[in-house]
């Protein structure tokens, strides 16, 4: 099933933010626009064109009340780095909306071996390959415990 397109840090901002209230979470948003120092070479001093503005860099980091606690980074080139409690993911922009339900709506295990001893969450996002990270049993929180199978 195809995700539909965010183009932008500010359209998946907004589809983030449409998913944690369909779910009754509260969000709170912090977006970074701007030049620093390596990126000031890309961009001429004047900074009239509209072209110029379209290349300026815009991330964003978004914080979502739990249980789990979820922090969403949002990246410049359709990137996105989802932390659900503590345990981060690798995930395509476009997914992004689509992963949360999936943790929302308790699409996740995790599964746990005793030979060899390892830990892994993994998250089903319908019509996606499962998204997988290796847990360590130290850092399980009372949320990440309740779902081991």
């Amino acid at each position: 099933m195809p995700h539909p397109p965010l183009p932008s840090t500010q359209s998946a901002g907004l589809a983030i933010e449409a998913t944690a209230a369909r779910h009754g979470r509260e969000v709170s948003t912090g977006h970074d626009i701007g030049r620093d120092r390596t990126f000031a070479g890309l961009v001429g001093a004047d900074g009239a064109g509209a072209d110029e503005l379209a290349a300026i860099p815009h991330e964003a980091l978004v914080e979502i009340s739990g249980p789990p606690e979820v922090t969403v980074r949002l990246f410049v080139h359709d990137e996105a780095l989802v932390t659900v409690d503590g345990v981060a993911f690798d995930v395509p922009r476009d997914s992004v909306p689509a992963f949360l339900n999936s943790v929302w709506t308790g699409l996740v295990h995790l599964r746990q071996r005793v030979f060899p001893p390892s830990c892994t969450m993994i998250v089903t996002v319908p019509g996606e390959p499962s998204y997988r990270e290796a847990v360590t049993l130290i850092g399980l929180t009372p949320w990440l415990a309740g779902r081991i199978r």
